[in-house]
């Protein structure tokens, strides 16, 4: 099961919301507490599909292609800047009734429900936090990306060919990594020529030089639920900045997943949800518990 829903962002930009799992039966007094799942950069909502469904047996978990991604528009002239990023999915939020929700976010959209957590605390109950660097990435970093993307040898012949490339073939990668390729054939659409991704590289680019330069920390100190800050071992995001990014947390958590890179959630899934379960039920015990 798939369902789209339709979601007006930032400046008209119509963006694609996808449920995977039927959310549990309640009454209408006492729906389902609602969570907003966020990809990151180059992804798309079908990436958390697992997660979702496992998240469906208590919540009602929607999974959001942002902007220039998946099936949402991508307008040549529309805004990508995390302005826009965070107006999508506060956007999204009020148009399908989620809050007050977890956010739970991938990367770039990490950076995106921390944002969104800083600057709408009543929208937000709590926020997960996966493999997302809060220190600027600078200049460097994005010529890096550049000159990576036009590596990619485009368009790929078949789907086998981008698992291979991407898991094996990718300078980026150290060693063999078929999640790494099932990640990135997911977004992937033939076309007469081959197969190419469903998104736009310079959208990309574009959508990155916005947060590359700058360092986040002090929207970090404005997030005042609890949040969850998770790494995979062989991730992006280092220990030592995870840590502090969780002591300048006002609520923060930490949790790490063994045997795992920057895709946490696809390259150990179990492994995931079972770093981010005891923070979810902390969240439903204390939603549950009456004020005094």
């Amino acid at each position: 099961m798939a369902r789209r829903i339709d979601v007006t962002g930032a400046g008209g930009v119509r963006l694609a919301a996808w449920e995977f799992g039927d959310p549990p039966k309640t009454d209408p007094e006492n729906r389902a507490p609602g969570v907003l799942l966020l990809h990151g950069l180059m992804g798309r909502a079908s990436h958390w599909a697992s997660t979702a469904r496992w998240l469906s047996e208590r919540y009602r978990a929607v999974a959001l292609d942002q902007r220039g991604h998946g099936r949402s528009d991508k307008p040549p002239r529309a805004a990508f800047t995390r302005d826009a990023y965070v107006e999508d999915a506060e956007a999204a939020l009020e148009q399908l009734d989620l809050a007050p929700v977890v956010l739970i976010g991938h990367a770039m959209g990490a950076l995106t429900a921390w944002q969104l957590a800083a600057r709408r605390p009543d929208l937000v109950r709590g926020v997960i936090i996966c493999d997302m660097r809060a220190s600027a990435l600078g200049a460097a970093s994005q010529r890096e990306w550049g000159e990576w993307f036009k590596a990619w040898p485009v368009p790929f012949a078949t789907l086998a060919d981008v698992r291979k490339w991407f898991g094996e073939d990718d300078p980026w990668v150290e060693r063999p990594n078929p999640a790494r390729g099932e990640f990135y054939a997911e977004v992937m659409a033939e076309s007469p020529d081959g197969w190419r991704p469903v998104f736009e590289p310079e959208q990309m680019l574009s959508s990155r030089e916005t947060w590359v330069y700058d360092a986040h920390w002090e929207e970090l100190t404005q997030v005042r639920c609890p949040a969850l800050v998770v790494r995979g071992l062989d991730g992006e995001l280092g220990r030592a900045e995870a840590q502090e990014m969780v002591r300048v947390l006002p609520r923060g958590e930490y949790a790490e997943v063994a045997d795992a890179g920057h895709l946490v959630h696809y390259d150990q899934p179990e492994a995931w949800r079972a770093a981010i379960e005891p923070f979810l039920d902390a969240l439903d015990n204390q939603s549950a518990t009456p004020d005094d």
